[in-house]
């Protein structure tokens, strides 16, 4: 089964409201509906993400900005922010552009630098 016929986006907001749901399930969905919600979810979602990261990761500062505006990060950065080698990092990275067929490593002379 594909993922896209794993979850309905109804199914996936249900899961982000629940008082008490299961850390990967909530992941999982969160992930789902970033791929194949609507754009105004999609938009949501990555803003909160955009917050969340500069409060966890105070010190994480996006090198330069994704064509779409989405920041990118050096993977050695990252991985010092998440306590990982950045072999992992990469590894993590490669594992999700498989699994949904999309392309997450961005060549610097791509990006919009960072002011």
């Amino acid at each position: 089964m594909a993922l896209r016929d794993e979850w309905t986006e109804e199914a996936a907001i249900q899961v982000l409201q629940h008082p008490t749901v299961d850390s990967r399930l909530w992941s999982e969905a969160v992930e789902w509906l970033l791929l194949y919600g609507r754009e105004k979810i999609r938009e949501i979602l990555l803003h909160s993400s955009g917050v969340a990261t500069n409060k966890c990761f105070p010190d994480l500062q996006a090198e330069g900005y994704a064509a779409d505006g989405q920041p990118c990060y050096r993977v050695k950065d990252l991985a010092q922010c998440l306590q990982i080698s950045e072999d992992d990092a990469r590894k993590s990275i490669k594992t999700k552009e498989t699994q949904h067929d999309s392309h997450h490593f961005i060549d610097e002379k791509d990006t919009m630098r960072a002011q």
